[in-house]
């Protein structure tokens, strides 16, 4: 997992509102005061107004989720109360902006204004729409699984790019497999390969499941629930796995109450904490990863900031593993490290 503070890329479509929101959680909308030009409803009238009491029209529900959101201290309040709204009562945002004065039902209002709460509470925005899209792909998402990043994409470039410069590989592992959004993507880019997926989160397989379902790839991807590697033992994996793919957690257990709200307050603490320097996990990783890495296969694990170079130590000092790269991401830190199993 990344440390969370980055959302998902840039780029709204014409897909459903709840794909469209995944693909920008963070984008500036603009400010809104009271008395203003609204400026995301034109139809509606040169200033937004509120009617006493609960609104009625589709102008004074956006207005009311504005309030709401801003006063919980939500960045981007103005884009998320639109895309709630679209979410509440299955529209678009065309039909917010020119259809303003049309009224609004009462179960419509109940329904936006509980989503208005639930995200004022903190609530992350992927948790109420119950998506977030990943290498152009829609996946579900809900409480008690880690809300993919654009960062872990980092994990599936360096696997790809591995396959790319050898043969395909026949059978790889995604360990601690959260959504599936790792183990369902590179199962569609390399259909001719066999992929293991763990987790000890029963939940987390379940939804995982479900995502390989939806996108078509059910039948390629063994679900195993256990800890790390211990799953695969007995199925015949051993020294035989082209690749390994993993992210664990690495955020030091003394930072997780600093996180943002949304992070700390409702992801999942067991795919967030990495023990008291973050590395807890990944120390198993590397030790266990020589068991089931085919000579010349490829290890790749995601990390934190400043983290490289306390694992490239960790690995030489194994004696298992020779250094390919290390990948960085926007930010320029390096986030994804790749091994190569010596002979």
């Amino acid at each position: 997992m990344t440390r969370p503070t980055r959302r998902a890329p840039d780029g709204l479509g014409s897909a459903s509102p709840s794909v469209r929101a995944s693909r920008d959680r963070n984008s500036d909308a603009g400010r809104v005061e009271t008395g203003t030009r609204c400026g995301v409803a034109p139809s509606v009238g040169r200033v937004c107004r509120t009617r006493r009491g609960r609104g009625r029209t589709l102008a004074d529900l956006l207005h009311q989720g504005i309030a709401r959101l801003a006063k919980a201290g939500i960045p981007n309040f103005q884009q998320e109360a639109i895309w709630l709204i679209e979410f509440a009562l299955d529209t678009t945002h065309l039909a917010i902006r020119l259809e303003g004065q049309h009224e609004v039902t009462a179960a419509e209002l109940r329904r936006a204004a509980t989503l208005f709460a639930r995200r004022a509470t903190r609530e992350p925005l992927q948790y109420i729409l119950g998506t977030q899209e990943f290498c152009g792909l829609d996946f579900r998402v809900e409480p008690g699984v880690l809300i993919p990043r654009p960062d872990t994409e980092l994990l599936v470039e360096a696997l790809l790019s591995h396959a790319s410069s050898a043969l395909p590989p026949a059978m790889i592992a995604d360990i601690g497999t959260g959504s599936g959004c790792v183990a369902v993507t590179l199962s569609r880019a390399l259909p001719s390969t066999m992929t293991y997926a763990t987790d000890v989160s029963p939940a987390a397989l379940e939804l995982a499941r479900e995502n390989a379902a939806r996108h078509g790839v059910g039948d390629r991807i063994v679900f195993r629930a256990g800890d790390l590697f211990e799953p695969l033992r007995g199925l015949g994996c051993e020294g035989k796995l082209a690749a390994i793919v993993a992210n664990p957690p690495y955020i030091p257990s003394g930072e997780l109450a600093l996180l943002q709200p949304e992070v700390s307050r409702f992801e999942p603490w067991l795919a967030l904490d990495g023990g008291p320097d973050g590395l807890t996990v990944h120390r198993r990783l590397l030790h266990d990863a020589a068991e089931f890495l085919a000579p010349g296969g490829l290890l790749a694990i995601e990390m934190g900031q400043g983290q490289a170079e306390p694992l490239r130590q960790i690995a030489f000092g194994s004696g298992a593993y020779d250094l390919l790269h290390a990948r960085r991401d926007a930010a320029g830190i390096e986030r994804v490290i790749c091994f190569r199993r010596n002979a």
